[in-house]
């Protein structure tokens, strides 16, 4: 199809805040690069509604997390799936993006790819296979045409199961600290540029918090003791702010805790290092330069599964990139606060451990594409590419 011969319509379905916000800013950028030359519909949330979709049913609907919240609500779900499914049969879409959400969008895909199978069909977001279930990654070979990458090591691996993939970079990009940010955020708080400050991020989680806070928190004591001066700093998310005001207030430093998104990037421009429960967030304070250690425990059975089924030799997407240890990780049984302690003490201080961990993170942001075009618009790149190579 001739892309500038026709307004292509674009089918895009996302199942939770973080897929909205990839899909509004792509749609945003395939109408800059279209010159408004495309139509969307679907499903998304607020930032693809303002971008002009006009979501098929609330959102809302569909973000559910885990098998407690999904099974009540599972005939709901079905009824919207075959709704989803129904729409792209109908209106015949030139291409079809699911957006991240796998257990609601892959299952949309396939009953598309089976009863639509002309619609070309494009993930956004990989879902996790390289670390899980390798075999779910040949089976996406039968109903995707296209998986846009969040990571850099994600177009070889599905290479070597004949998956199509293009990196576009990862949302943290756009995380990054503007410069700057940092000296302001010292100074506001009257913390001095030599002082050691420590970001502490005990995860977003209820269930995280509860079982990483109190070793969090033996943690600081045992640095507190040892860095002269130190201060910490606790980046929150609402939901869990008075669970962490409770357990910081026996700890031995004032915790200055911050929730507004712009002051948590400014406190990673502050930040000397990190002690961080595993997740996204290690990306997010490698691109801002932060020196860290990675901490994981849950309950025993739990966490024993969990790494028993894992395929990868880390769980901190920073060592996955770099294809290295350059991140030190603690989990299970070894995270107890003498390791972390003794983990981060040398990246407080000016040590040959600090200056190898951040040249670690200058690399990572050279290969992640700090700097480069938005992952919006190589995105919607590899989008037009596919609208351009189907038949009229």
């Amino acid at each position: 199809m001739n892309v500038s011969a026709a307004v292509p319509h674009i089918m895009l379905v996302a199942g939770e805040p973080s897929g909205d916000a990839l899909g509004g800013e792509l749609m945003a950028a395939l109408k800059e690069m279209t010159g408004g030359r495309v139509r969307f519909s679907g499903v998304g949330g607020t930032r693809m509604t303002a971008e002009g979709i006009a979501s098929i049913f609330p959102m809302t609907d569909i973000s559910v997390m885990g098998p407690r919240e999904i099974v009540p609500r599972l005939p709901a779900i079905l009824k919207r799936i075959r709704q989803t499914v129904n729409h792209a049969v109908a209106e015949k879409p030139e291409i079809l993006i699911v957006i991240d959400s796998p257990e609601f969008t892959h299952l949309v895909a396939r009953r598309v790819a089976r009863r639509a199978p002309s619609i070309p069909i494009i993930d956004y977001v990989l879902p996790s296979v390289w670390a899980w279930r390798r075999g779910r990654a040949r089976a996406m070979k039968k109903y995707v045409r296209r998986v846009l990458a969040l990571l850099p090591f994600e177009p070889a691996f599905l290479r070597t199961v004949g998956v199509d993939c293009v990196y576009v970079g990862h949302p943290a990009i756009n995380r990054v600290p503007e410069p700057g940010a940092g000296e302001r955020f010292r100074a506001a708080r009257g913390i001095p540029p030599g002082v050691p400050l420590l970001l502490v991020l005990p995860g977003s989680r209820l269930n995280e918090v509860k079982h990483l806070i109190g070793i969090f928190g033996d943690t600081v004591r045992r640095i507190a003791a040892d860095t002269s001066g130190l201060r910490v700093v606790l980046p929150v998310v609402p939901h869990v702010r008075e669970r962490v005001e409770t357990a910081v207030a026996s700890w031995p430093v004032e915790v200055v805790i911050v929730e507004e998104e712009m002051e948590k990037r400014a406190a990673f421009d502050a930040a000397t290092a990190a002690l961080a429960a595993s997740g996204t967030v290690s990306l997010e304070l490698g691109l801002a330069r932060v020196p860290m250690v990675i901490a994981y425990r849950a309950e025993a059975a739990v966490g024993w599964f969990a790494l028993r089924i894992l395929k990868i030799p880390s769980v901190v997407l920073v060592n996955l990139i770099l294809d290295r240890p350059s991140v030190r990780e603690y989990l299970q049984f070894r995270c107890t606060p003498e390791a972390l302690a003794e983990g981060l003490a040398p990246l407080l201080h000016d040590t040959p451990e600090r200056a190898r961990a951040l040249a670690d993170l200058d690399e990572l942001r050279d290969r992640i594409g700090v700097g480069g075009e938005a992952p919006s618009r190589r995105a919607a790149r590899a989008v037009l590419e596919i609208l351009e190579a189907s038949p009229a």
